[in-house]
């Protein structure tokens, strides 16, 4: 435990809720849920003005839609959040060399690696500093907490949210801690809280007096042991830059159970490519393919098949799914599917036995696939999910506010609009009517019209 608060966490506040309200000047304000937003969709986020009505992560959507029916439901736009999540950790790593991204808009900072002075003061200042260059850089609030170790730091965060900032000294962290449920401690999840439950343990402080003995009995040597030394405040866990992708996959949860086993198979065979160009744009490749199988009854199944050297090769990686399904039943209708690779290496190795019947060499199968791919994304119907970015020949930047029955209905404003745009439909087809790239949250300086004066900042307008 360091004697100085120099652990900083950082938590954006209400992440892709609030990155959407940046960018549709009509929605600021108002309550926002991101997510799924088909009937078997799940809350990604949701805004603070959602929230009072009891919107949260991983809540269905449907619930969702009947706790607050005049929220705006949008589509995940994972572009635009990878782009000011590039920011804000940019700003982090000005700090100090040593930055934990935990996702896209949470991370720990260890600020006396970067030569910030072991003193609570100092730790405060840059702190305040951070908020301020991530507002305005990015026009949005992020939380931060600072404490002398990781799960403290987190625990400040969290109780500095939204847009605040909490610092709790070195030698507190039992006063603080003993009061707060079982739950605050990392590691424990409803079924360890349960057990817990069930030996007259609720709070943090009751875990301090029970005692280890009693905590590796319950739990086990390793859990019961590293909760207790949690649990009163030992935190020696340190901030680590680099934390190693152990696997990439990818899954979709279908709006109506797939029956057809031959959708089923291109499905998997989609969602395997899907998993290589994620595979490939990080500069990986695999040994292990699995599968993820959620039938209709909610009961799912994984399989996996290890090759015999790492491999990138969609035709590999797809063919082993293929062989995996076949060991599946799927008659009774499969909600679900994913394709997952694991046993990452940065290298490919190019052992024939390692590769499937059929793989492809250099100009070989594999580009006339893709071109097939590509003819067939030409010839598919565009979605107009809500949410997402559009352009129009004659009014400029938009967004898709809804769509249905052969129209679509769009709000044109841009992140820097100063009044909510004016909303327009037109046929689902209209040639003049495109997909369009998110535009960047704060209005780049070259564009800034002569004279104008600095821009408010847009972030922010999420509050409890």
């Amino acid at each position: 435990m360091r004697r100085a608060p120099t652990i900083l966490h950082l938590d954006m506040d209400a992440f892709y809720a609030s990155a959407e309200q940046a960018s549709k000047p009509s929605l600021r304000g108002k309550p926002v849920v991101v997510g799924g937003i088909g009937p078997r969709g799940v809350v990604a986020t949701a805004s603070y003005e959602a929230r009072v009505f009891g919107v949260h992560s991983a809540m269905a959507t449907a619930q969702a839609r009947r706790l607050c029916p005049n929220a705006a439901y949008l589509t995940p736009r994972f572009t635009l959040y990878r782009q000011v999540s590039e920011v804000v950790m940019g700003l982090l790593r000005e700090l100090s060399p040593l930055v934990e991204p935990l996702s896209l808009d949470e991370a720990f900072v260890d600020l006396e690696a970067g030569g910030v002075e072991p003193s609570s003061a100092a730790a405060r200042a840059v702190g305040e500093r951070l908020r301020r260059d991530i507002r305005a850089a990015t026009g949005l609030s992020g939380s931060v907490g600072l404490a002398g170790s990781k799960m403290m730091a987190k625990i400040a965060s969290e109780q500095a949210k939204p847009d605040g900032l909490v610092c709790i000294e070195p030698g507190t962290e039992q006063e603080i801690l003993g009061p707060m449920s079982v739950r605050a401690i990392p590691g424990v999840g409803p079924a360890t809280a349960e057990t817990l439950r069930r030996a007259g343990i609720t709070t943090v402080a009751e875990i301090a007096e029970a005692g280890e003995d009693e905590l590796v009995r319950l739990l086990g040597k390793a859990h019961g042991s590293g909760l207790y030394v949690l649990a009163t405040g030992g935190d020696e866990r340190p901030v680590v830059a680099e934390r190693d992708a152990k696997s990439v996959s990818v899954e979709d949860t279908f709006a109506e159970d797939l029956t057809d086993r031959t959708r089923v198979q291109l499905e998997l065979a989609r969602l395997a490519d899907r998993c290589v160009r994620r595979l490939r744009g990080a500069g990986r490749s695999g040994r292990t393919v699995v599968i993820k199988v959620r039938r209709y009854d909610f009961s799912t199944l994984t399989r996996s098949e290890t090759l015999r050297g790492p491999t990138d090769d969609p035709v590999v990686v797809r063919e082993a799914a293929a062989r995996l399904l076949d060991g599946v039943d799927t008659t009774a209708g499969v909600r679900l599917l994913g394709v997952g690779v694991s046993g990452l290496a940065d290298y490919t190795q190019e052992d024939l036995f390692a590769q499937a019947a059929g793989g492809t060499a250099e100009g070989g199968e594999a580009p006339e696939r893709e071109q097939e791919e590509a003819a067939e994304e030409t010839a598919r119907p565009r979605q107009w999910l809500p949410g997402l970015d559009v352009r129009h020949a004659e009014f400029g930047a938009g967004w898709v506010q809804g769509s249905g029955v052969g129209r679509v209905t769009v709000r044109f404003e841009e992140p820097w609009s100063e009044e909510p745009g004016r909303v327009r439909t037109f046929a689902v087809d209209d040639p003049a009517l495109e997909h369009a790239d998110p535009l960047p949250l704060v209005r780049p300086a070259e564009d800034q019209p002569p004279d104008a004066p600095e821009a408010p900042s847009s972030g922010g307008m999420a509050s409890p």
